[in-house]
């Protein structure tokens, strides 16, 4: 998600995924943000590789400036102690979706780092979406989480306070 932010602002992202058709809505939400003083965390560095696997050439490179050939796989170094310093005194954190691609062991780093980061906090910690629940199990860290779900779009949907389906139903009984 963070390279359709960033190739919205007219950053280089290499071969990283982009939402193409989502350009125009990326940059929609960074004015809001802007202008209500939200700020929106986005990685400042990247572990990225030539190719989708655990064997591409590989390196760590500023998030705005991924060379031609490569793309991100995941978070670096410098964005891992930055979520760290946002969630130390966070109340409550969702987390939906892991921050890399962590079915290959090179590439799970920023998502190892940050589940365990939020297994020591004392906030509610609400997981969503199937990738990340599989990750907490994997890594043995659900019992230190608040909630996982395996819905992590109905559950941003819920939290948006959008109706779903499956809980209206239950409502009218």
């Amino acid at each position: 998600m963070a390279y359709t932010f960033y190739k919205a602002q007219g950053h280089n992202i290499g071969t990283s995924i982009c939402e193409k058709d989502k350009l125009d809505l990326a940059n929609s939400i960074l004015e809001k943000a802007k202008q209500k003083g939200v700020e929106i965390l986005l990685p400042i560095d990247n572990h990225v590789s030539t190719e989708y696997s655990n064997d591409g050439q590989e390196m760590i490179v500023s998030s705005t400036e991924i060379p031609e050939g490569f793309m991100g796989l995941d978070i670096g170094p410098e964005t891992i102690k930055k979520f760290e310093e946002a969630v130390k005194d966070a109340k409550t954190v969702v987390w939906n979706g892991p921050l890399g691609v962590c079915e290959f062991d090179k590439f799970a780093i920023g998502t190892k780092e940050v589940a365990t980061m939020l297994s020591k906090t004392n906030a509610i910690t609400i997981i969503g979406g199937g990738d990340s629940a599989a990750a907490i199990e994997k890594l043995g860290l659900a019992d230190k989480m608040t909630h996982i779900s395996t819905g992590g779009g109905a559950s941003l949907e819920f939290l948006e306070g959008k109706e779903l389906p499956g809980i209206a139903c239950l409502q009218n009984k």
